[in-house]
């Protein structure tokens, strides 16, 4: 029997691979020597800011690299793409070793339980240390191959292509011993990568196949998304009659954006593909009823909310945004996102910004019509444009600051405790006091203190130390005051000058 074939039509598939790490510990320029194309050329920042997969071939060997962004913002894409792989590239740097976001990958490559390979990069830089890298991968309980640990490591570069050989023949290597399998003749299925709008095409959505094949023809959906596969493209854009199983594809002509993340199951059948669909949509609404989105200020006076409108150009990247936003927080303001979208800032969005008061429209990475921008500018509703999501973010925090609304707190200024009572007519009381802390000024509020509970308020009408008027007194010294109150003050209660401070 062939070695590459199992019961029921099963056979050896090319494995999925998750490159996972830091921000600039060099996993796009990685996969841009394996695939020798500038993949980075063209991100803002050079950070990779979409989802992308990539086929490359090694030794008659084919495999998918899925390149995951690394900006902390793309946490849960980062989840996901462990979760879509069948093998994962842990990569450090052998400059700076771990990073908070190398520990964070880690913990998403052992939640999903695939294996992985460490991939040690930048070693030809003048201030590389493999071993430092190898220590400080231990310190953080990644115990590779010689520290203690079973973990493969390769040290590569991505400059001089030292390396990367024995990294791809390692993941050959895994892979045959994990024994990744797929059956062709099943209907093809997979998972949603990334959904765009094109202004010609319509809604294109990039995805890897799992198992199965996809061919022309076919009906394919996902959560609240169907479409009819008129014409299907592999990862390089090229059409393609059919994909099977461990391929990138996009698809094209959904009636809307699949959700990232989705599963997609491909049909005979329109009217199964639709139930599929319906079906999918109404268990992610299931899921999300403990999720409720909507700000809840119950009913505080003091807490105001700043509503926005975002469009980005993928899904992916709006995920992220929303993500990354819903970090932001504030005592006495919310952030509300009244609508999302994927696509070009349109005269529809502008009208519904109009409809709340204080509403700001941001668009990341996608274009403005024509007419948005006119009716914009007549009304007055901000556009903001940015291409680098961390921009975008501490835009939205500066306006929260300032936006929140400003509140009268009370300030604790001198705390003294009362000695004496030399008299007192009506409303004020002359006392001795020893100041403790801080300082009391003549004019000051006093909040009057008897077995830590407040019993009154009063105000400094005037002061005197060894029988010498005074305006300010300070710590640690005795004092005669005049205290204008109500309430009736007695030695022992504790005298605390108060200031009310705006914030």
């Amino acid at each position: 029997m062939n070695d590459s074939l199992e019961l029921e039509g099963k056979e050896l598939r090319p494995p999925i691979v998750a490159l996972m790490g830091h921000i600039d510990h060099g996993k796009s320029t990685l996969l841009d020597y394996i695939r020798k194309t500038k993949i980075t050329e063209g991100e803002a920042g050079g950070i990779t800011q979409h989802v992308n997969a990539y086929e490359v071939m090694h030794n008659q060997s084919k495999i998918t690299f899925i390149d995951t962004p690394g900006h902390e913002a793309f946490t849960s894409i980062r989840s996901r793409g462990a979760n879509i792989a069948d093998i994962a590239i842990l990569v450090v740097s052998a400059e700076d070793g771990v990073k908070p976001q190398t520990i964070e990958a880690y913990k998403h490559i052992k939640n999903s339980e695939v294996p992985f390979i460490v991939a040690i990069t930048k070693i030809d830089k003048p201030s590389a240390n493999i071993e430092r890298a190898k220590q400080s991968l231990a310190e953080n309980d990644v115990y590779v191959e010689g520290y203690g640990g079973s973990v493969s490591v390769v040290a590569v570069s991505s400059k001089t292509g030292e390396g990367v050989n024995e990294l791809l023949e390692m993941i050959i290597l895994l892979s045959e011993i994990e024994h990744f399998t797929g059956d062709r003749g099943r209907w093809g299925s997979g998972i949603i990568l990334e959904s765009r709008l094109d202004p010609q095409i319509g809604i294109i959505a990039t995805g890897i196949i799992k198992d199965g094949t996809v061919r022309k023809g076919m009906t394919v959906a996902s959560t609240g998304a169907m479409a009819p596969l008129r014409f299907i493209q592999n990862a390089e854009g090229t059409e393609q009659q059919s994909l099977s199983f461990s391929s990138p594809i996009q698809m094209a002509g959904w009636d809307n954006p699949p959700p990232v993340g989705a599963m997609f199951e491909t049909f005979d059948d329109k009217r199964a593909a639709q139930f599929y669909s319906e079906s999918e949509l109404v268990k992610a609404k299931v899921k999300c009823l403990n999720k409720k989105s909507d700000v809840q200020t119950n009913g505080d006076e003091n807490i105001s909310i700043l509503p926005i409108i975002i469009k980005a150009d993928v899904t992916g990247s709006l995920e992220a945004l929303i993500y990354e936003l819903g970090k932001l927080s504030h005592e006495r303001i919310v952030l509300k996102v009244v609508q999302k979208g994927v696509g070009t800032i349109s005269e529809n969005d502008v009208k519904s910004a109009m409809t709340t008061a204080g509403t700001i429209v941001f668009s990341f990475n996608t274009k403005i019509d024509s007419q948005a921008a006119a009716l914009a500018e007549r009304s007055g509703i901000p556009i903001e444009t940015f291409d680098i999501i961390y921009k975008l973010t501490e835009r939205v925090n500066d306006l929260l600051q300032e936006r929140e609304p400003k509140i009268e707190v009370e300030e604790i200024t001198g705390n003294g405790k009362v000695l004496k009572i030399f008299s007192a007519t009506k409303d004020k009381q002359v006392i001795g006091v020893r100041s403790l802390s801080g300082t009391f000024e003549v004019g000051g509020l006093l909040k009057i203190t008897r077995r830590d509970e407040e019993i009154g308020r009063g105000k400094i009408k005037g002061l005197q130390q060894n029988k010498v008027e005074t305006d300010k007194i300070n710590e640690n010294s005795e004092f005669g005051a005049m205290v204008e109150s109500k309430t009736e003050i007695a030695p022992g209660d504790i005298l605390e000058q108060i200031t009310k401070v705006t914030k």
